[in-house]
């Protein structure tokens, strides 16, 4: 017998088992082994050295969060058939396999207006037509088209498996404790009611520190000012790239990479062009990383500065604020860099920018986390918490980050 079945010594959650069949064969397909070659932070080992964990490992330890969630559903007594176990776990495997390396600074430099989850369903529709349909149900899941809507929430929703292993994962190899929470026990607190996910009224308080982890996380992590600087560098460092490349200077680039340098890609082309979609799915860290090395030594001034101070570290410095940064400081700093490197002002808007960053950390008109109470009533988290915080963390908060490269 072909026995295939697999573990995996995994440093969040200890011993994964791989089951034999989809999930199995979907980890061994080369588009989900392309996460294992990105970083599931991007740029954040920039402020937290040990984050050098992958997308793949994140997929992974969501399938598996995914199998413990199923498991407690039986136990309380709902029908989850042998086929929907295996599609939901295969859906939450290919939640993000459309990401691409630095994902975000992708969508605003190289492919804009394309987001990763659309290239994700391509990328599972092509993948669908090689597993000869079986990937059917997975992906009315992912579309939240699957008669029982709890699966998809299960996948994308406020308490999904995807936020309850980036969560642990992510604070465990930054070493940040405030983002640690507890996934076991939030998920032995699952429940359904009239098919939608809720938790028992007793696990209100994992609720809780669950949602102001996650503040903690957007705020010290994701959203760190450094972290976002970085950013911002190599989404200016593509976009001058980008237009080097458009005005014929010859780049260094891998055959992925110089695709999209060379070509204006839209989302039509990813769906008609067989060009897009297979240079995508090349496209990993090291042909950033390599190209960017290289590029350090261009003959343009502009891009081989911003290579060289990426590469090294001396990324652009960050002052927060609460509006927009006005036009006379823009032009101030403007013209300082026109003086100092003898260069044009569209050149010199290379070495700044304004970013906008903000985050809900629950938002009950997206998607509830609703608490079943002991009298067998439904209410919502903001409602049946006794903790002021949660109707804090309703509220939007936006942040003005004025990014300069300081001479």
């Amino acid at each position: 017998m072909n026995n295939k079945r697999k573990i995996i010594n995994d440093p969040v959650f200890g011993f994964i088992n791989i089951p034999d069949g989809l999930p199995y064969d979907i980890i061994q397909h080369p588009y989900f082994q392309r996460l294992n070659r990105i970083k599931q932070l991007g740029l954040s080992s920039y402020v937290y050295p040990g984050a050098q964990h992958t997308r793949l490992q994140h997929s992974i330890g969501a399938m598996h969060l995914m199998g413990e969630a199923i498991s407690q559903l039986r136990i309380a007594g709902h029908e989850i058939t042998a086929t929907e176990e295996e599609a939901v776990r295969a859906c939450i495997l290919l939640h993000d396999i459309g990401h691409g390396p630095f994902s975000h600074a992708l969508e605003h430099s190289l492919v804009p207006g394309v987001s990763h989850e659309e290239i994700s369903l391509l990328i599972m529709e092509k993948m669908n037509r090689e597993f000869e349909r079986k990937l059917d149900m997975a992906i009315d899941i992912f579309r939240n088209k699957y008669p029982k809507r709890f699966l998809h929430q299960l996948v994308s929703g406020q308490l999904d498996m995807d936020r309850l292993d980036y969560l642990s994962r992510d604070s465990f190899f930054c070493g940040v404790s405030e983002g640690i929470i507890g996934a076991s026990r939030i998920i032995k607190m699952l429940n359904l009611n009239d098919g939608q996910l809720v938790v028992e009224a007793k696990g209100i308080y994992s609720i809780e520190k669950f949602l102001v982890a996650r503040r903690l996380m957007y705020w010290q992590v994701y959203l760190h000012k450094t972290s976002v600087a970085a950013e911002k560098m190599l989404v200016n460092i593509l976009k001058r790239a980008k237009e080097l490349a458009s005005s014929g200077v010859e780049l260094f680039a891998t055959p992925a990479l110089r695709y999209f340098l060379y070509n204006k890609v839209r989302l039509a082309d990813f769906e008609f062009s067989g060009n897009a979609f297979e240079n995508f799915v090349m496209l990993d860290d090291s042909d950033f990383f390599s190209a960017i090395k290289v590029w350090s030594n261009h003959p343009d001034f502009v891009l081989s500065l911003l290579c060289s101070s990426f590469i090294n570290r001396k990324l652009f410095k960050v002052e927060i604020r609460t509006e927009a940064t006005n036009g006379k400081v823009q032009e101030e700093a403007l013209r300082k860099y026109m003086d100092h490197f003898h260069i044009s002002m569209e050149e010199a808007r290379y070495f700044m920018g304004d970013e906008i960053v903000s985050t809900d950390t629950y938002q009950p008109k997206d998607d509830n986390i609703n608490i079943l109470m002991k009298d067998g009533s439904i209410k919502d988290i903001a409602d049946a918490s006794d903790m002021l915080n949660i109707q804090v963390l309703t509220k939007k908060v936006m942040k003005h980050y004025f990014c300069y490269m300081k001479i």
